[in-house]
């Protein structure tokens, strides 16, 4: 089993920049395939970006979000740039222990959630 505790959130203009982070406690971190969601009022969880467990495999939904991970420091990060009013959503990360080299992109792939972090971004 895998905490995962995210962090980061906060208030931003469009155009500007956010880091979120993910932070895993548990078992070995590089066993576990993680993705990123995001979901507003109203609407299904969607997906924003995934990577292998190494690492060495990364998808987004678009060129603006940038997904990266420390396992030594047992940690995912997503990188957004120029972003929009329209990504305002309460961002979740989540994993599932896989082997290296999948990448999981719906909600029913992943076991494990962290309890999601708050991203405004103003027009």
């Amino acid at each position: 089993q895998v905490h995962l505790v995210e962090s980061g959130r906060g208030l931003v203009q469009a155009g500007g920049s956010l880091r979120l982070s993910c932070a895993a406690s548990g078992r070995t971190f590089s066993n576990y395939a993680v993705g990123w969601f995001r979901q507003t009022p109203g609407k299904e969880r969607e997906f924003v970006a995934a990577i292998t467990g190494s690492g060495g495999g990364t998808g987004s939904v678009n060129g603006r979000f940038t997904i990266s991970r420390d396992n030594a420091k047992s940690t995912v990060y997503l990188q957004m740039s120029s972003l929009k009013a329209e990504d305002t959503a309460v961002y979740y990360c989540a994993g599932e222990t896989a082997a290296d080299g999948a990448l999981f992109t719906t909600t029913r792939q992943y076991t494990y959630w962290g309890q999601g972090t708050q991203v405004t971004v103003s027009s």
